[in-house]
């Protein structure tokens, strides 16, 4: 990964860590559905958004973190260089495997479901049926590049 990327992640990430629980054993943590801070994130469509609710993503230990995805949004290929595992909360996850967009090959979960996807698997999602939010948990460091450039919604900025 660029550094450019992980240091988007590093800007984003450190500020979605303030209300996220610590790993700490010795110490009980708690967080409700109301007190969640949604943040939107460079990699993601700009609609879609994120909330670390455990961990620190930017480091290599354990994190969990929700994704909220609207209607009709599209993520196209990408990979994340970490296993990860996505448990669906609300809404229909679509996710299709490979390095091309297919709508053919999408697999829909409902709430409650789990994917399980290996490191580096390109995958592609679409919010197809309404909004969902998912939540991932995995070891980082969280990574997210785009298979083709030109779909990543950081090479779309424009530049002052």
């Amino acid at each position: 990964m660029k550094i450019a990327n992980l240091l988007y992640f590093a800007v984003i990430l450190s500020a979605a860590k303030i209300q996220a629980q610590s790993l700490d054993n010795k110490k009980i943590g708690d967080l409700y559905p109301e007190d969640i801070k949604w943040t939107s994130f460079p990699a993601f469509p700009p609609s879609a958004r994120i909330a670390v609710l455990v961990g620190d993503p930017n480091k290599a230990e354990p994190y969990l973190a929700r994704v909220s995805v609207p209607a009709g949004t599209i993520l196209m290929p990408h990979i994340h260089p970490e296993n990860r595992i996505y448990t669906v909360i609300s809404g229909v996850f679509y996710i299709g495997i490979g390095i091309k967009y297919d709508p053919s090959k999408l697999k829909a979960y409902p709430p409650g479901s789990v994917v399980v996807l290996p490191g580096n698997t390109p995958h592609f999602h679409w919010a197809r049926s309404g909004a969902y939010v998912t939540q991932v948990t995995a070891n980082g460091p969280l990574g997210l590049s785009y298979i083709n450039p030109v779909d990543d919604p950081r090479n779309n900025k424009i530049l002052d």
